[in-house]
């Protein structure tokens, strides 16, 4: 498939987003975790709306003035299983985190990091992949855009034939920027089934959710994943009819910020980990980056210059 994205050399402008200074997730929950039903949706947010004060205070330290632009957002699995529907679960969601003190602003299907409004943004993310063979490699693995997969380091070397291999001592993966001691990390982004059909890993559309969330994707310069207004009380029976990304509080500050901040379970830890990995090897839109940067520095608001460091977190203990 054609990457969708283009240089901002090729084309006449990049298109600007509103930004808040903080996108706060409140959730990043599965099927199998909304199967509990309003209790485990309760625990969760009772576990969330500490943690979420916690992350609102740093942001208002770090704001000139004190009075910083927050957008809270919750991500639903529609893409690996489905459950109830959007007009049943959406409402519940929102009753049990408003009993825990918080408002969700805005609601996404994470199908929508795949393909949203006909737009495939995993596979246009895919192809801004670069990644950087570590000293000393041979070119024995085939590159990400064949295999799928994408490492931190160098892995471990694979014996080129039996000759080759005889007597050669056996050589551990190192992480590229490893401090003394290597945390070597290999991630999958996608299989294929005999069809040749692709499945997205869950890191990688976290990775295309987090890049969203920082107003950093774009299609041929245009924005996507753009909000769209929705009344809790007139949501579809089907999450296909759903938006890619609805706007649930018409007060809320704009989606996308200069940080984000996700307060998940415990057990998401390998997940974004993977997504550090694979953000720190994207190629983010050149033109989205330099109008970030501007708009920081005339706030007054400074945001680190690399891309992953601009995504923090806090894990709380599984339920």
């Amino acid at each position: 498939m054609t990457d969708v994205f283009r240089e901002t050399a090729a084309q006449p402008r990049t298109e600007s987003v509103p930004l808040a200074h903080l996108s706060l997730e409140l959730g990043h929950l599965y099927m199998e975790d909304l199967e509990g039903g309003p209790d485990r949706l309760r625990e969760h947010f009772a576990r969330v709306r500490p943690w979420a004060d916690a992350a609102r205070a740093d942001i208002v330290a770090r704001t000139e003035g004190g009075r910083p632009r927050i957008s809270t957002c919750f991500l639903i699995d529609d893409y690996f299983s489905r459950f109830s529907t959007p007009a049943d679960l959406v409402p519940l969601v929102l009753e049990t985190a408003a009993e825990a003190g918080l408002v969700i602003d805005y609601l996404a299907r994470e199908s929508a990091c795949a393909v949203a409004d006909k737009v495939p943004l995993a596979q246009a993310v895919a192809g801004r992949l670069v990644e950087s063979p570590p000293p000393g490699s041979y070119g024995a693995r085939p590159p990400v855009s064949e295999s799928g997969w994408l490492a931190n380091g160098q892995r471990t070397p694979a014996a080129r034939s039996q000759a080759m291999s005889r007597g050669a001592p056996w050589r551990p993966p190192s992480e590229t920027a490893a401090r003394r001691h290597s945390i070597f990390v290999d991630v999958e982004l996608w299989d294929e089934d005999k069809d040749g059909d692709r499945t997205w890993s869950c890191p990688f559309l976290a990775t295309v959710w987090q890049l969203a969330r920082l107003g950093l994707l774009r299609n041929e310069g245009e924005a996507v994943l753009t909000p769209r207004e929705a009344s809790p009380g007139e949501l579809p029976r089907e999450w296909d009819e759903l938006p890619p990304l609805v706007r649930l509080n018409p007060a809320a500050a704009p989606f996308s910020a200069y940080r984000t901040c996700s307060v998940l379970p415990a057990r998401f830890l390998p997940v974004e980990h993977a997504v550090r990995v694979i953000l720190d090897q994207t190629d983010v839109d050149s033109g989205a980056v330099g109008q970030i940067t501007e708009r920081t520095g005339r706030e007054r608001h400074p945001t680190p210059d690399s891309v992953v460091e601009r995504v923090s977190y806090v894990f709380y203990p599984d339920l």
